[in-house]
């Protein structure tokens, strides 16, 4: 396609600029960049196609950035980086040093909002809403949220506060499931289109105004009736009674892909008072047959060819490449649920994510997807458990963050049996820092009764699983696992491993390298590069944050005296402070060094550049071990 128009576009203002009637062949050409430049560098794919006529109409008829949008999770926003100054580096998209793959207040001043999780958008745009009412401020707020965010309470709560404070809002539903025929679109747009428009807009502030100066009983029973007619209207062909309950004017359901229709419906909108609610209709994937055509690819996609959509075959391997974790997990779940009718999985909206799509494809009814709604998957795992279930609540490290109270309110302090098994720990790598599970050894250690465990690779993954659910059963357990494949260790049956207990790798008499989880394996080699400079390095797998084997500390304190913990998450609170709490309160004359993740935010890149970055690969960590040497001999720290 040739760029009549997009390769000028390099701010909104320059879209305002033209006629109404380019508008389709902008989004047009919008489309046609966008499937050009992911299918070369691999991205979030199948939502922006789906949000491009919605991403130019609003753009085009608010005043960005004096208006604010806030875009919900950051996946269908691709085309509002297009759109915002961001064209021509699109294709650095979720590269280290490229562009974020989600909104970003750093990176552009059109990003009102970042989020890296669905259904924060209503919430955030009700309090910039609120500020501007604050200040005395002018500007539009629009909120974009797709239907799978709808599945989170956070969504409903910031809709009834929306409807409390009756603050001008608009909340534009990006429904893209298709629950509504096309067929319905005519009847209800002509119907939006009247509720929307200057006139209707004006017949309704008649109405209001005509019955309230005659100050009767007659007054108020026409405004009723007026008010149920439209009402109806619009409960007989539309969905919108929810959200007309809980505040909202509703307006909808619309094309979504009709630039000049949602124009039109904007331009309406944009001066009515109070929470508005926009519902429009789109598809994912939308004017690309591959993506239109096969809905697993429509999430995220790596190199494709731009006219077939499949993949683009990059050099295979010497060796083939270890299953990943999730594979391992979704497979170990099936053994353990072979023999063990209790077991059950939950997940939030990300079945093929975790690995329990593995399950389902054997025991569909043992597998719960709650939706974007992590803290009601944890409490609806602890209700499972009060009745005897086993439930395995299988969610990404970051994302249960937001079920932190629900498992120390919900599950802790009842000693319920409830497994938690964490994906996506450590640094997971292009997804940045919204997806990083560098917080969970803090947080779940300080949980009281908690049992915290990570596994140096796909066999430890396994037993670890099994021990959780048919060894230990005193109260929660979580397993924290990095995303990706392991070592490549040889899978074996399923054991039971002794809660608390660590593993001594290697023996090794001038420093200890005592690490957790993946580390273990860059532990393994940097302990082989010191070796061949002529430092014996002892290297121990914890396998356990939470109970620490305080047995192997005392050993290693008195035997060695030096000791690095070593862990691909926060050092603040982790397993590193973990030890450290121990020696200090036991007096042990030990020097420590605790080797993880700063008090920063990691951003995005390859997990192997990240590593190197942080020295956390076992050249870093054998330069750390080495610079650690150096400053205790100067201190006097002499092995025993």
């Amino acid at each position: 396609m040739s760029y009549r128009h997009l390769l000028s576009i390099d701010a909104p203002e320059d879209l305002r600029k033209l006629p109404e009637t380019e508008l389709r062949r902008v989004s047009d050409e919008v489309r046609e960049y966008l499937v050009d430049t992911i299918t070369r560098v691999g991205g979030h794919f199948g939502a922006g196609l789906g949000t491009v006529e919605l991403t130019v109409a609003l753009h085009y008829v608010y005043n960005t950035p004096h208006d604010k949008i806030v875009i919900d999770t950051g996946h269908q926003a691709y085309p509002h980086k297009i759109l915002t100054g961001r064209r021509d580096q699109l294709h650095t998209i979720r590269q280290k040093g490229g562009l974020s793959g989600f909104l970003k207040r750093s990176e552009s001043i059109y990003d009102d909002f970042g989020a890296g999780h669905a259904t924060t958008s209503i919430s955030a745009a009700l309090g910039m809403a609120a500020a501007r009412d604050q200040l005395k401020e002018d500007y539009k707020v629009v909120a974009v949220i797709g239907d799978g965010a709808m599945t989170g309470g956070l969504a409903y709560e910031a809709m009834n506060n929306c409807g409390v404070l009756k603050s001008d809002i608009l909340v534009v539903l990006n429904d893209n499931n298709m629950s509504i025929a096309p067929n319905v679109w005519a009847l209800s747009n002509y119907f939006s289109e009247i509720f929307a428009s200057p006139a209707g807009r004006r017949l309704r502030e008649s109405i209001v105004g005509m019955t309230e100066r005659t100050g009767s009983s007659f007054g108020d029973r026409i405004r009723s009736l007026a008010h149920r007619i439209e009402g109806g209207m619009k409960a007989v062909i539309t969905p919108g009674m929810l959200f007309e309950a809980l505040g909202f004017q509703y307006f909808g359901p619309v094309n979504g892909h009709n630039v000049n229709q949602l124009v039109t419906m904007l331009q309406g909108i944009r001066e009515m008072k109070g929470p508005i609610l926009l519902h429009c209709i789109t598809q994912k994937g939308k004017g690309y047959g591959p993506a239109e055509r096969d809905k697993q690819f429509l999430h995220a996609i790596g190199k494709v060819d731009k006219i077939t959509g499949k993949a683009i075959a990059s050099t295979p391997p010497p060796v083939p490449a270890p299953p990943t974790y999730q594979k391992i997990f979704g497979e170990a779940m099936v053994e353990i649920m072979a023999t063990n009718p209790k077991v059950v999985g939950i997940t939030a909206a990300m079945p093929d994510g975790t690995g329990l799509d593995i399950v389902q494809k054997t025991y569909p009814e043992k597998v719960y997807d709650v939706g974007i709604a992590e803290g009601h998957g944890v409490t609806f795992a602890a209700g499972l458990a009060t009745q005897g279930v086993v439930p395995v609540v299988a969610i990404y490290s970051s994302f249960l963050q937001r079920g932190f109270d629900h498992i120390a309110h919900d599950v802790a302090i009842q000693h319920l049996h409830v497994v938690f098994a964490l994906d996506r720990s450590g640094l997971v790598g292009a997804d940045g820092p919204t997806h990083h599970g560098v917080l969970d050894f803090g947080y779940l250690r300080i949980i009281q009764g908690m049992v915290v465990m990570a596994p140096k690779d796909e066999q430890e993954l396994r037993d670890m699983l099994y021990t959780s659910i048919h060894s230990y059963k005193a109260g929660p357990v979580a397993i924290r696992y990095p995303r990706g494949s392991g070592p490549g260790t040889a899978i074996g049956p399923m054991k039971s491993i002794e809660i608390g207990k660590s593993e001594q790798i290697r023996a090794g008499k001038d420093v200890a390298l005592v690490a957790i989880g993946k580390m273990v394996s860059h532990a393994q080699k940097a302990a082989a590069i010191l070796a061949e400079q002529g430092i014996d390095a002892e290297v121990v797998n914890a396998r356990f944050v939470k109970p620490l084997d305080t047995a192997m500390i005392d050993d290693i304190a008195s035997r060695i005296g030096r000791i690095i913990t070593i862990e691909d998450g926060q050092i603040q609170g982790g397993f590193g402070s973990a030890v450290a709490e121990y020696l200090a309160q036991n007096h042990h004359n030990v020097d420590l060094k605790i080797h993880g993740i700063e008090d920063i935010y990691v951003d995005h890149g390859t997990q192997e550049e990240l590593h190197k970055d942080l020295l956390l690969d076992p050249d870093g960590i054998a330069e750390v071990t080495k610079d650690f040497l150096s400053s205790s001999v100067m201190r006097g720290i002499v092995t025993t």
